[in-house]
């Protein structure tokens, strides 16, 4: 059997190794997922401006499929501050807006820690028993049949007080996973609480909110054949 391409519509480059790794565990082997880095590296910049991470994911997964003429996977993804009533919510990699950009250096690692720097000075006098949050993720995937198919995937936690750990990206350092959600992943912390940051690859992909609409995503296409 010919193998089928699917290509994945982000350059995230923290994103794309934890997608790839999900998606070969759960598609046909006959699937092979690509970037578009692979397949279109000059392609525009998506402007996401649905209001939700629903339209935006779409928005990216229609683009990369008109693009390409290949089927692609988007998504969108945040996290949602309970006291701040969801927030940063879809403006989460963008919410310092550049404005506690110290090195100077835009998107990327210090965008990252100043997205987080800010987050934590805005809830620095909120008590912790009132610091939950949840990342949200929606996974879009668009055919050049017109087939449009989407899931949501949920991480439920609290914001720490500072980061912890070294892997992931994005807000991972700063998230405090649910322990109920770290014991369904079989997996028990030595001390707590522990971030996203801190989690092996493995228990991250099966507990993450992203892992969650991933693996439904691809469970859906599997049974499309």
């Amino acid at each position: 059997m010919a193998t089928r391409r699917i290509v994945l519509a982000t350059r995230n480059r923290g994103k794309v190794p934890e997608l790839q790794r999900i998606l070969a565990e759960s598609l046909p082997h006959e699937v092979e997922v690509v970037t578009l880095a692979d397949v279109a590296p000059d392609a525009p910049d998506v402007v996401e401006n649905g209001a939700t991470f629903e339209a935006n994911s779409l928005l990216k997964a229609r683009a990369a499929c008109e693009l390409t003429g290949l089927s692609a996977i988007a998504d969108d993804s945040g996290l949602c501050v309970d006291v701040m009533g969801g927030a940063p919510g879809i403006f989460s990699a963008r919410w310092s807006g550049g404005l506690v950009d110290s090195q100077g250096q835009g998107p990327g690692v210090a965008k990252d820690a100043d997205n987080n720097a800010l987050l934590l000075a805005q809830l620095a006098d909120v008590p912790d028993d009132a610091r939950g949050a949840h990342f949200a993720c929606v996974m879009s995937y668009v055919d050049p049949d017109g087939t449009e198919i989407t899931e949501r995937g949920e991480m439920h936690g609290s914001v720490l007080r500072e980061p912890q750990g070294e892997n992931g990206f994005g807000y991972d350092p700063i998230f405090a996973v649910r322990s109920g959600e770290l014991a369904e992943a079989g997996f028990t912390p030595v001390r707590g609480p522990v971030s996203s940051a801190e989690l092996p690859a493995e228990v991250k992909n099966r507990v993450s909110h992203r892992g969650k609409a991933t693996r439904t995503l691809a469970q859906r296409l599997s049974e499309r054949g």
